[in-house]
């Protein structure tokens, strides 16, 4: 699909719409907590929230996309618009099965009635990016048929072309974007559009979480037919079942969940924070309860990696938040997260401290990926940027919990956190069999170095030629600002003394003169109202050349 000019026309007036109706200053900042903001008119306006999710889902499927993850960034948005964000229905009207029929043919090279002995034509499910149809294979199988919708990619490249022309406008020209990145944002969210449009990813998923799940005999995950799989089609074995959100409370008493809520919570916990894997999107609607009493996980298109660090900092902090030590989880916090200028430590601490006292006060009600979240926010707040994966962290567990509540009320996530910690903290500190080579072959380097080295550095202080250097600051920024600093200085004193030697000439009689003035002295007044005014258009557009230049060094070395 080629986009021309007035569709590309088009999409940048949505964006200005929606950045000038939006925009407005106060949006980021009002992410903070406020004690009087219980059904306060002065709170944010809930339909404004409801609105802005409104106009993200008119304008497309990237811009849903951008909103759902938006609804995780508790550091940049109030509540209200994190939680409408959060509802946003990725559900559409399906695209006609002559397009469906064309679109597998293309991709499995076959006729459909070569591929399968059926496949319904009303799909099971429809929304933005692809729909979901039912089959049957030619081997008997009985399988869902996933198809991607056509001409979303190049939708979704347009709009990034777009997007990111704007955060990069924004990170360079307003406060906002220089103290919260966007660009970077806009990159986390194009690493995960990209992972889910492409389907042969996802298979990868299924397949991955298949594994992870083998020692757990009450989850299943539905496995991909790798021959009737591409990028644009995916084809998996069918589940039957019913959503967990589907199942009355009154339908649940016939069923024994607390053995199927506690192994859930254990593998999750298990795979975020010992394999460093991540269902970003575990929310009841992907978990369904099938016929023979287990819960499936579906929708594996959103898959996150936490990267060891983080997953260590979790454990901690998750462990201090369980023991109520407000003051161990701040610092936790503190040694995760990226402080911006106006990072305040000690009203972090007292503020982490306070909600950490307030969530135990709860006692069994507490919802871990809740407490997860309302500390993503406060750093937001005090000037303290916490890294992306606690948040997607938090959602996972705050989606669990949801899950989990609904179908044992009786479960109690931190105590469920206190049973499985011990067992994650002792697979943390299992070395793999790579890791244990590489940790030789850096002794054996270090065993067949370190005679050489000594001996140069006994030799090198025998002879005097030790040196030690220490970079105390970067002495060319010093001489280079001190060299700028000294240019400036001797411009000021030569355009002074020009004025001050037209103001002598004043006196000087002369017949040459202009407005009554003598026309030399009015030729230096003017030459040195010149040459301030060009003194001071380069001062200011060298001293923003060089905060710009700034921002981007700190940008690239804090990273994403």
């Amino acid at each position: 699909m080629t986009t021309t000019g007035a569709p590309r026309t088009r999409r940048y007036f949505d964006l200005l719409r929606l950045f000038v109706r939006y925009g407005r200053t106060d949006l980021v900042s009002s992410a903070g907590f406020d004690e009087f903001d219980i059904d306060d008119e002065a709170a944010v306006d809930d339909a404004a929230a409801t609105a802005l999710a409104d106009d993200l889902e008119s304008m497309g499927p990237t811009y849903v996309k951008l909103g759902q993850l938006l609804s995780t960034r508790f550091d940049l948005l109030p509540q209200p618009y994190t939680e409408a964000l959060a509802r946003l229905q990725d559900s559409v009207e399906p695209f006609p099965f002559d397009q469906v029929r064309e679109t597998v043919e293309t991709e499995l090279g076959a006729q459909l009635r070569h591929l399968f002995t059926r496949f319904d034509e009303t799909p099971l499910a429809s929304a933005s990016i692809g729909q979901v149809h039912r089959a049957v294979t030619r081997s008997g199988r009985d399988v869902v048929v996933k198809v991607q919708r056509p001409g979303i990619r190049d939708v979704a490249r347009e709009d990034m072309r777009a997007l990111e022309k704007l955060a990069a406008m924004a990170d360079s020209y307003t406060g906002a974007g220089r103290k919260y990145g966007f660009a970077q944002l806009l990159a986390q969210f194009r690493r995960s559009l990209a992972g889910e449009l492409d389907y042969v990813r996802e298979a990868r998923n299924l397949q991955k979480f298949g594994k992870l799940t083998e020692d757990y005999p009450h989850i299943v995950v539905p496995q991909p037919i790798s021959d009737y799989t591409t990028a644009r089609v995916l084809t998996m074995e069918r589940v039957e079942g019913r959503k967990v959100t589907d199942i009355s409370p009154v339908g649940l008493t016939e069923l024994d969940t607390g053995p199927l809520v506690e192994e859930l919570f254990a593998c999750y916990l298990r795979m975020i924070l010992d394999l460093g894997v991540l269902h970003a999107d575990p929310h009841p609607g992907n978990l369904l309860l099938t016929s023979d009493g287990r819960i499936a996980l579906l929708d594996l298109g959103m898959v996150a990696t936490v990267p060891p660090r983080v997953q260590d900092k979790i454990v901690k902090l998750l462990l201090a938040i369980s023991d109520g030590d407000g003051e161990e989880t701040a610092q936790v916090l503190a040694s995760m997260g990226h402080p911006l200028e106006d990072y305040d430590a000690a009203k972090f601490r007292e503020d982490v401290s306070h909600l950490v006292s307030e969530s135990m006060a709860m006692g069994s009600d507490l919802q871990t990926g809740s407490v997860l979240l309302e500390l993503s926010r406060l750093s937001g707040v005090h000037g303290l940027r916490p890294p992306a994966e606690m948040a997607m962290v938090g959602k996972a567990l705050l989606n669990l919990d949801q899950a989990t509540v609904h179908l044992d009320p009786t479960f109690s996530p931190t105590d469920a956190i206190r049973d499985n910690v011990s067992s994650i903290m002792r697979s943390g500190l299992a070395v793999s069999p790579g890791g244990v080579m590489a940790a030789a072959l850096e002794a054996k380097e270090f065993a067949a170095q370190l005679p050489r080295r000594a001996n140069r550095i006994l030799d090198a202080l025998s002879d005097g030629e030790l040196t030690v250097r220490v970079n105390a600051f970067d002495e060319n920024r010093l001489l280079t600002v001190l060299q700028r600093l000294a240019n400036r200085l001797t411009m000021g004193v030569v355009l002074a003394s020009i004025v001050v030697g037209a103001a002598l000439m004043m006196q000087v009689p002369t017949r040459s003169t202009v407005f009554g003035y003598p026309a030399i002295a009015m030729v230096f007044f003017l030459l040195a109202a010149l040459g301030g005014a060009v003194l001071v258009v380069w001062i200011v557009a060298t001293d923003r050349k060089i905060a710009r230049r700034a921002a981007l060094t700190e940008r690239r070395r804090t990273g994403p």
